[in-house]
């Protein structure tokens, strides 16, 4: 079983930059794939970026590719999304998430949190 809590949202101008974190408990952490996905009001969940259980690969989506910078500790059980040059469109609930080894879709999410762009 994993827990993740995410933190790090809140309010800012187009433009600006926030970090989300996202810590997760368990001693199996640095197993699991990593992921950010966030959800806009009406909008279907959508991915967001991703990294590798070693920090070595990293994905994203074409909207916050070259915004958007994810990595991971795995030495503090943490996850990070780095999100520059933001814009009212990337305002949604971002929400992290854990895949294992074995899985196709995340077998854990955390509880999200919201980030909001105003223009």
């Amino acid at each position: 079983q994993v827990q993740l809590v995410e933190s790090g949202g809140g309010l800012v101008q187009a433009g600006g930059s926030l970090r989300l974190s996202c810590a997760a408990s368990g001693r199996t952490f640095s197993s699991y794939v990593m992921g950010w996905f966030r959800q806009a009001p009406g909008k279907e969940r959508e991915f967001v970026a991703s990294i590798s259980w070693s920090g070595a690969g990293t994905y994203y989506s074409d909207s916050v590719k070259g915004r958007f910078t994810i990595s991971r500790d795995n030495a503090k059980n943490t996850v990070y999304l780095q999100m520059n040059s933001l814009k009212p469109e990337d305002t949604a609930v971002y929400y992290c998430a854990a895949q294992g080894r074995a899985s196709s879709v995340p077998d854990y999410w955390g509880q999200g949190t919201q980030v909001t762009v105003s223009s």
